[in-house]
């Protein structure tokens, strides 16, 4: 089909996410249609490295034989049967393999289709937990700058105003903390023990004077949408240590940090925790399909077992629960990574890129330069030596993103936060190729 006439009416038709259909309508933009390893090639048939993985999901590249023939071969069995008092195969072997790699508390897998849905279920059945118990807890500890998603509940846990402001008067109450990044940086000059102490001090005054706490909720290791804002280390695990000390459920987010993305299959490996739930979702298919899950202990499942009756199973599902195709495909993804050594191959990559990062330091509009395994932001400034942002309406990190085009690179940054999160599979040409072209971008303010 002639590429202008689906550029008329994906303008004139369709709606896009997080994405300000004016000026959309107003600026050329990317339509991409297939892809091979780690590019994308567009209708015009320009090819570009996927730098940001297709929003943070994509794995293995794309185009992958072993996934695409495991959705072939579950295609020519059955597209798709409800979870709904039924059951289907690769459903059952995913749950069983997903419980096999999570941390070892973790031994029941409920589906969902998205990350946020994912968080949505951990809200809903750890309230429901406690009802169940007989006690009426309703209040969730969370993070300033915390992003979990878009569905209702999962705002209600958000911290970032841009996102979330809009709907406050519709939201559930939370206890917010500090944002770790920005209050280390601010109080303590950086990411110190003595830092993640004191916000663990802050917590636990909060656990200890109250006794309506439903859960402590965070991500895992780094506030991804938030820019890329790592914790310090060990802050995972104090938060664990001081969920079980006063008795409040703790769920982890590992919906952008799962799947090789900090380089252990979860970065809840890294510090030794096992939460109470572990939401999953983008990675989990590979980049191929919507499906999420969320992963729950044993005590917390037979919390809501007992008689019909009783009414204590968990009223939620959706149509599209455990579909057979998105399980076969993630069952896939999961072969792949042990069969390729998907993460053993990534940490000298890891290594790679935190040696190139540190150039980003020499350039004059960078404030900023964060990472976290294979996940990166850096943060674009007006004003270096003063820290003075670029104003919101300039769109500069979107001004970036666009010159980086021309260098056969696609990335789609936050605000003024380019962010890195290329495919896992990579090599050092690709790594080269982003950090040139977005060097050379940034330089272009300048002029």
């Amino acid at each position: 089909m002639n590429w202008r006439i689906l550029e008329q009416w994906d303008k004139e038709y369709f709606w896009h996410p997080f994405t300000q259909m004016k000026v959309y309508r107003e600026e050329e933009n990317l339509i991409f249609e297939r892809g091979e390893g780690v590019y994308l090639y567009d209708v015009k048939g320009r090819k570009f490295i996927d730098a940001i993985s297709s929003l943070w999901c994509n794995v293995h590249g794309h185009n992958h034989p072993k996934l695409n023939q495991a959705l072939i071969d579950q295609l020519k069995k059955v597209a798709h049967t409800t979870t709904l008092g039924s059951s289907n195969v690769p459903a059952i072997l995913l749950a069983k393999r997903l419980v096999e790699i999570s941390p070892k508390c973790l031994t029941k897998v409920f589906y969902s289709e998205d990350g946020a849905e994912a968080v949505e279920i951990a809200i809903k059945i750890a309230y429901q937990y406690w009802r169940n118990k007989g006690e009426k807890r309703k209040i969730f500890i969370t993070l300033s700058e915390a992003y979990h998603g878009d569905t209702l509940g999962a705002v209600s846990l958000g911290g970032i105003d841009l996102f979330h402001g809009t709907y406050k008067d519709i939201l559930f109450e939370t206890i917010k903390l500090p944002s770790p990044y920005i209050f280390c940086k601010k109080n303590y000059g950086g990411l110190s023990e003595e830092c993640k102490n004191a916000l663990l001090e802050i917590l636990e005054e909060i656990l200890k004077s109250r006794d309506d706490i439903v859960a402590v909720s965070l991500e895992a290791g780094i506030q991804g949408a938030a820019g890329m804002l790592p914790f310090p280390k060990g802050f995972l695990r104090g938060v664990r240590e001081l969920t079980k000390k006063y008795g409040v459920l703790m769920i982890v987010d590992e919906v952008a940090t799962g799947f090789g993305r900090t380089g252990t299959m979860f970065y809840c490996e890294q510090e030794d925790v096992c939460p109470d739930f572990m939401c999953l979702g983008k990675g989990l298919t590979g980049g191929y399909l919507p499906l999420a899950a969320t992963l729950t202990t044993e005590e917390v499942f037979n919390a809501f077992l007992g008689e019909f009756g009783e009414m204590k199973h968990f009223y939620h599902g959706h149509t599209y629960t455990g579909n057979n195709l998105a399980c076969a495909v993630a069952l896939a993804n999961l072969e792949v990574f042990e069969e390729e050594k998907t993460l053993e191959k990534l940490q000298p990559k890891i290594e790679y890129l935190s040696q190139r990062l540190k150039e980003f330091w020499e350039l004059d509009f960078v404030g900023d330069v964060r990472q976290l395994g294979f996940m990166a932001g850096i943060e674009l400034v007006k004003d270096k030596e003063k820290g003075i942002p670029f104003p919101y309406g300039e769109r500069t990190g979107f001004k970036v993103a666009y010159k980086c085009r021309e260098k056969g690179v696609f990335l789609r940054p936050l605000g003024d936060v380019m962010v890195l999160m290329m495919p896992l599979v990579v090599e050092r040409e690709h790594i080269d190729q982003v950090v040139d072209a977005l060097k050379w971008a940034i330089e272009s303010l300048k002029t």
